[in-house]
């Protein structure tokens, strides 16, 4: 792939996409129902966690759970209490989460809130100055960590909430939610100062995958934390200082409708009859 080319037809659909559209049915628009960091962040993390599945399917139990977490959903945590909170929530489910999976997401939330004061200070202690996996899964095991009262009995549905790249995971929603979080320009809140979008990895999906390959952005087949950063790797080749900027122009109707009879190879991709 001649990479002086990607980058001239990435940018400019990048510079085409249409962010207004997409802001309006991305899960990123419960954080931005909110003007305080605190509950965006909390919000995100929420939106993020669900974001798997049909849109049409998982933004209603979201919508759902943040009405009934009240105005604000940091302070509704920081003064979480399970007797008082468990009813109001075990009603809801989404596919693998029953509600008492989704009151124990509440529980461990409030206990991290607690402990931290934001989800972006639990985040940097174990960032640190490490690579994203590391940091990935360091904050991940904190909610794992958590004891739960053997009152509430989760499934897996709970262990879905939080994917880690320790765990074998391309851990596509954490890192939607770290792009959210740090990235501050287009759709994205940058409201976590302290990191870099240079630092970020891309929220790798089937159809990401796909593209990649069919670009030669990757040449490995299993959809793993690995292709992820090796996609990330590749795309920093054409913004070593926002390389997932690009995470929305390989979304473009434009490039997908290109791929889409791609058989993996590079030197197979349309990309190359493209006009701009």
């Amino acid at each position: 792939m001649d990479f002086r080319r990607l980058k001239e037809v990435l940018d400019h659909l990048y510079n085409t996409y249409n962010f207004h559209e997409r802001a309006v049915h991305d899960p990123i628009a419960f954080s931005r129902r909110y003007n305080h960091p605190r509950d965006q962040e909390i919000a995100g993390l929420i939106a993020s966690a669900f974001a798997y599945g049909r849109v049409e399917l998982f933004m209603p139990v979201v919508d759902e759970l943040l009405k009934r977490m009240g105005a604000s959903p940091a302070q509704f945590l920081h003064e979480f209490r399970l007797s008082r909170e468990r009813k109001r929530f075990c009603d809801l489910k989404y596919r693998f989460s029953t509600g008492e999976d989704i009151v124990a997401l509440l529980y461990v939330l409030s206990k991290v809130l607690k402990r931290f004061g934001s989800l972006e200070a639990a985040f940097s202690t174990p960032f640190n100055g490490s690579d994203m996996a590391t940091a990935l899964s360091g904050f991940v095991e904190f909610f794992y960590g958590i004891k739960i009262p053997g009152s509430i009995k989760i499934s897996r549905g709970f262990y879905h909430f939080f994917t880690s790249p320790d765990r074998g995971s391309a851990c596509k929603r954490m890192n939607l939610f770290m792009r959210w979080m740090v990235r501050d320009r287009d759709i994205d809140l940058g409201i976590w100062q302290g990191f870099s979008p240079a630092q970020l990895v891309i929220p790798l999906d089937t159809h990401i995958a796909r593209i990649s390959q069919c670009l030669g952005l990757t040449t490995r087949k299993t959809k793993d934390w690995k292709m992820a950063v090796e996609i990330t790797e590749s795309l920093k080749r054409l913004d070593p200082e926002d390389p997932l900027k690009y995470d929305f122009a390989l979304c473009h109707k434009g490039i997908m409708g290109m791929c889409s009879g791609c058989d993996g190879r590079a030197d197979s991709c349309e990309i190359r009859t493209l006009r701009l």
